[in-house]
């Protein structure tokens, strides 16, 4: 192998690598932490609420939402 061969492989590898990672970024991690912006809205708003009857709380209550939570519903709402 020459050095240009393994120049291109290794900006290769690196290219690919980190498209992955960056992919993963905006998963939430396990147990619905992606919403973690809205964690102290729902428990001011909805505290007696869970699951589905949590979500219906949320929205009856999206006026009163912090900016950050409704930012949070906004994005995943378009699959961010």
């Amino acid at each position: 192998m020459t050095i240009k061969t393994m120049l291109a492989v290794a900006a290769l590898l690196t290219a690919t690598t980190a498209g992955a990672f960056a992919q993963g970024a905006g998963t939430p991690p396990p147990g619905g932490g992606g919403m973690a912006a809205c964690r102290d809205d729902a428990q001011k708003f909805c505290a007696d609420k869970t699951g589905p009857d949590r979500r219906t709380c949320m929205e009856a209550n999206k006026d009163k939402l912090s900016e950050a939570c409704k930012a949070a519903r906004t994005a995943r709402a378009a699959g961010q």
